[in-house]
């Protein structure tokens, strides 16, 4: 509509305490949600922290385990590899066929006593045949020619100590480790062979010392991969081959001890391993602590701290339900307790008959309107009406008729004002009030002109008015009050004089300062 515009919108009370209520009850729940987060991120950081640390732990004991495997083998073996040397370079010098039979045997049977590993001492001819041993008893038959360890120092020349795979013993049913060395006659051909067995059990004894799960395992292995002894002692996986392993195929190639974490080959279980390579002797060991012993402590920590999370996470939950339903209900209350009086307000500024705001109304917004035009430096129009000849009209039909009529007049005005901002009021009697914010004369008068064609389309009867139909007259004021002095007083004067014009003129017309003279009779 040519010369109205829409007001700026006015703070609302009840819509601002409902912000700020709202709020207040999120950042409630957002506090408490913080909190939460807060918890768990703290308690995810330590749980993370201690799974970290319990594989630190377990790879300083694994590295630990298999320094300390590797440097037994490697002291047990040294120990035989010593004997058999000096007693070798013996046995050459003097010649087999020389030999003093009684006197090795004492000296064989002493070494035994000596060293806790040896199973047994041994030398061989060059057809296999028992020469001399540290037993009391030679079984039959007397013959190891049949032996892997034999046949290789048979046909290589290398005096070399040879580490062979597990064997069972023939003097006594027992697992041994053969560690073997060739005999030479003086004109270097062979002679036979020197042998020195260590017991199995005796690494399985000392591997079953060590505090390791009952999934964790210690190996002793050969450099190709076969096993030699393995903790947990299981007889069917002694002379196995590792070479397929994780271990033997990607880590030893590339370092000669480390730390891996695999699945082992042997029975499918997940293992930290440490793993080390003998400096003299080519063997292997591998020590390894299951996966599941490994994390077990800290899932049961995981586990007690989980419920201890669920338990506080639920105390606050509670605790924060409890405050959220007070908050609530006191918003709740709050709420009607502004509409309770806001609905004393809208009464106490509420025309009871035409349901229009009342004189106390518009001395409460006129003041506020002409502050915010004159801080927008927009217009500000007011329309004073007036119902032609009411008195007449109470006369003819009674104070109920006119009562009636008000009503609806004040119910055609209502509908003829659109706007949200826009305020009609009954400003006393039979008169009327309408405040246009951001409204210039044009836009007011076309608004006069809707209002006093909706009361004419009424079309109640009046028999006291020339026209025979009750009309109103207006007066229109338009000012702006950035520009000039402007006070609810003079706006009210204005328009009233000017409606005062309208009705010399004639009545059923509106009249506003820069057409003073208009007129619009049916």
């Amino acid at each position: 509509m040519p010369g109205r515009k829409q007001p700026s919108p006015m703070g609302d009370e009840d819509a601002a305490k409902n912000v700020r209520g709202g709020t207040v009850f999120r950042l409630t729940v957002s506090f408490m949600l913080v909190v939460v987060l807060a918890f768990l991120a703290v308690e995810g950081w330590r749980m993370w922290r201690d799974y970290r640390s319990a594989f630190d732990s377990a790879r300083d004991s694994v590295t630990n385990l298999a320094r300390a495997t590797a440097q037994h083998a490697e002291d047990a073996i040294r120990q035989v590899d010593v004997l058999t040397g000096t007693l070798g370079e013996r046995v050459e010098g003097d010649g087999l066929q020389n030999i003093n039979v009684p006197r090795i045997h004492k000296l064989l049977v002493q070494q035994s006593k000596i060293m806790p590993q040896l199973h047994g001492l041994f030398i061989y001819g060059a057809d296999g045949q028992w020469i001399v041993t540290d037993k009391e008893t030679t079984p039959e038959p007397v013959n190891n020619a049949d032996r892997d360890y034999f046949q290789y120092h048979r046909t290589h020349e290398d005096k070399n100590v040879r580490i062979g795979e597990v064997v069972k013993s023939r003097s006594t049913n027992d697992l041994i480790i053969p560690i073997s060395r060739r005999l030479n006659n003086l004109d270097g051909s062979f002679a036979g062979v020197l042998l020195g067995t260590i017991k199995v059990s005796y690494f399985v004894d000392y591997y079953g010392d060590f505090k390791i799960d009952d999934k964790g395992a210690l190996v002793l292995a050969m450099r190709n991969g076969t096993i030699l002894v393995r903790r947990p002692f299981i007889a069917s996986v002694v002379g196995k081959s590792l070479a397929d392993s994780e271990i033997f195929k990607r880590y030893l190639p590339n370092a000669s001890q480390g730390i891996a974490e695999v699945k082992a080959v042997v029975d499918d279980t997940e293992r930290l391993y440490g793993y080390r390579a003998l400096t003299t002797y080519p063997l292997v060991v591998e020590a390894g602590l299951s996966r599941d012993s490994i994390i077990a402590p800290w899932r049961r920590d995981l586990l007690k701290t989980g419920w201890v999370l669920v338990v506080l996470i639920g105390v606050l939950a509670v605790f924060g339900l409890i405050v959220l339903s007070q908050l609530r209900q006191r918003m709740v209350t709050e709420r009607k307790l502004r509409r309770a009086h806001q609905a004393m307000r809208d009464m106490a500024l509420t025309d009871s008959l035409t349901g229009l705001g009342n004189r106390r109304r518009l001395d409460t917004a006129l003041p506020e309107q002409i502050r915010l035009a004159a801080r927008q430096g927009s217009t500000l129009s007011l329309i004073m009406l007036d119902v032609d000849y009411f008195k007449r009209y109470n006369d003819s039909y009674g104070h109920a008729a006119g009562d009636d009529c008000l009503g609806a007049v004040g119910t055609a005005i209502q509908q003829a004002v659109k706007r949200p901002g826009d305020l009609a009021v009954r400003y006393g009697g039979e008169e009327f009030t309408v405040l246009l914010p951001n409204t210039d004369g044009a836009g007011a008068a076309q608004v006069a002109e809707e209002i006093l064609q909706a009361i004419r389309a009424l079309d109640i009867e009046h028999c006291a008015h020339p026209l025979g139909k009750v009309t109103a007259s207006a007066g229109i004021t338009t000012a702006r009050p950035s520009f000039e002095s402007v006070t609810p007083a003079s706006l009210i004067k204005a328009a009233d004089a000017l409606l005062y014009v309208a009705k010399q003129q004639g009545r059923n017309r509106w009249c506003c300062a820069n057409e003073p003279s208009a007129s619009h009779p049916l």
